[in-house]
């Protein structure tokens, strides 16, 4: 997965999200069932277990939030041990935590949020509860937290603040000396990972994360969880209710990671995706003409887009804004449809000669001098699972997708090259098994580029009381409570009272909703 539009995904939900409150939507209008109420299930031998061998936290000590950014909210630091193994050895990580508390009875317990990344803030995600139509969410606590490593958790990892900074090297074409530029870039940036990260980056998976959060539970006070996770956040959720099904109350995942391609196959299958909704933008862009006069048809658009990276390569804009940083800025357009129109607006002010703005989009994207969620994005992805260690299966699988995908690939090649010299040993994968865990919603677009819809029929498939809820022909990434009525009535009707569509046969979606309609020009 690429990291920065994951990580900016709660800001443009919060661009676009028309706050559902003022929908009007009452609890009769929501409630299509009211299911007999779910048994307690008995504690799970994992988390029995957990609570013997760890320590016991320390109780939280809540303040207002610092920052106009979390104006309204709590905020809270809880110490978890570093290494889940040796959990009593007195090393910790600091994680920083948010609250929203509930407003309404009955009280439902806590509910943590996760925005994806891996390497994205959650704190704001604690402002998600009062966007659930007819006031569902308002039951519950919802807790924001920064994952160890990111943000305002401590340590934050950092390892080449720069490494972003514009202009960069070509991505492509995949020359001898591009090639030979980037592996070595590479592989310095993960040499600077070992330098400055030190031991915390053997203790960065995602199911290190994932213990994290049962140890908030315990922290809480809370004898179950509900979760809501976004993107990576789904993989974080379906590791969670693996190792303790019996510590999850409700469980929404939006826009699922597909567990059999963690992650050297899901980057592989991310830029296939991503080149179909590149050119949904493009195609789009050629349907507004009349206002972005950069070409009447997809592919005009496309060789209009050609040009300007051709132009900035020659000389960057500003001396800072090159083809890479374009690349990465324009594909929050394959993440987002709501960003059609704003990127497109960059794209035409860029060819009149104004790149000011493009500019700014690609600082908000890219983050330079800022390399957290690059670096957690790389600490846990390169140690959840294996990667080649050799440059020649990732220069053969690059160029067979790059064939068929030429907009993302090799920019995702070399994004993700440094885990192949990591310098934290790999772990073995979670094998991800819902067998236990209670019902859960599953939401997602068939067309969604950064976790493809594949990924959430897997997901269904492991979950057997899973919930699939899809949006067919959407082109958008985790966009859940957006505001698009028929998908969040249905996480309001979950959260209120645990019901769920009926489950069908096969490997299917169980219910659908239409997709929000595309932007208008302007």
């Amino acid at each position: 997965m690429r990291r920065h539009p994951l990580i900016t995904a709660i800001l443009v939900v919060g661009l676009v999200c028309a706050l559902v409150a003022g929908l009007g939507l009452g609890f009769d209008a929501l409630h299509a069932a009211h299911p007999a109420a779910l048994p307690s299930p008995s504690r799970s031998t994992t988390a029995e277990q957990s609570e013997k061998a760890w320590p016991k936290p320390a109780p939280i000590a809540w303040h207002a939030c610092s920052g106009s950014d979390l104006h309204g909210l709590e905020c809270a630091t809880v110490d978890v041990p570093r290494d889940w193994d040796s959990p009593k050895d007195g090393k910790r990580v600091h994680l920083a935590i948010s609250r929203l508390r509930h407003t309404e009875q009955p009280y439902e317990g806590p509910m943590l949020v996760n925005p994806g990344g891996p390497g994205a803030s959650g704190l704001g995600l604690a402002r998600l509860g009062p966007r659930v139509p007819g006031g569902a969410g308002l039951r519950y606590d919802w807790i924001g937290f920064d994952p160890r490593g990111v943000g305002a958790s401590t340590p934050r990892l950092s390892c080449d603040p720069g490494y972003e900074n514009g202009p960069r090297p070509l991505y492509a074409p995949p020359t001898t000396g591009t090639v030979a530029t980037w592996l070595q870039r590479s592989a310095a940036y993960a040499s600077a990972c070992a330098d400055r990260a030190g031991a915390l980056l053997d203790h960065m998976t995602t199911e290190d994360a994932a213990k994290d959060m049962e140890y908030l539970r315990l922290a809480l006070g809370a004898p179950r969880i509900s979760f809501y996770g976004y993107s990576y956040g789904t993989y974080l959720g379906q590791v969670f209710a693996t190792l303790f099904p019996s510590e999850v109350d409700r469980m929404v995942l939006d826009s699922n990671v597909d567990p059999r391609r963690v992650w050297y196959g899901a980057n592989l299958d991310q830029d296939v995706a991503f080149q179909t909704t590149i050119e949904r933008f493009f195609a789009w862009v050629a349907q507004h003409d009349d206002v972005y006069h950069l070409g009447s048809t997809t592919v005009a658009v496309e060789q209009q887009y050609g040009r300007i990276a051709q132009a900035l390569a020659a000389s960057p804009a500003a001396g800072v804004l090159g083809p890479d940083e374009l690349a990465d800025t324009v594909l929050e357009a394959g993440y987002y449809a709501a960003e059609y129109p704003g990127i497109a607006g960059d794209l035409a002010r860029l060819v009149a000669g104004d790149p000011s703005r493009m500019i700014d989009e690609w600082r908000a994207v890219d983050s330079p001098q800022d390399d957290n969620g690059y670096a957690v994005y790389l600490a846990v992805e390169c140690t959840d699972t294996s990667w080649p260690t050799g440059f020649q299966t990732w220069q053969r699988d690059s160029a067979r997708t790059d064939a068929k995908a030429s907009f993302q690939t090799w920019p995702n090649t070399w994004f993700n090259m440094p885990c192949r010299t990591w310098p934290a040993k790999p772990h073995t994968r979670v094998t991800i098994d819902g067998t236990d865990a209670p019902p859960t919603l599953l939401v997602d677009q068939t067309l969604d580029a950064a976790t493809p819809y594949e990924g959430s029929l897997e997901v269904r498939s492991l979950f057997p009381r899973a919930r699939l809820l899809a949006e067919p022909g959407g082109v958008t990434h985790a966009d859940s409570l957006s505001g698009n009525h028929c998908v969040d009535a249905t996480i309001a009707r979950y959260l209120d009272d645990g019901s769920l569509p009926a489950r069908a046969a096969g490997r299917t979606a169980d219910a659908t909703c239409a997709p929000s309609p595309l932007p208008a020009a302007g």
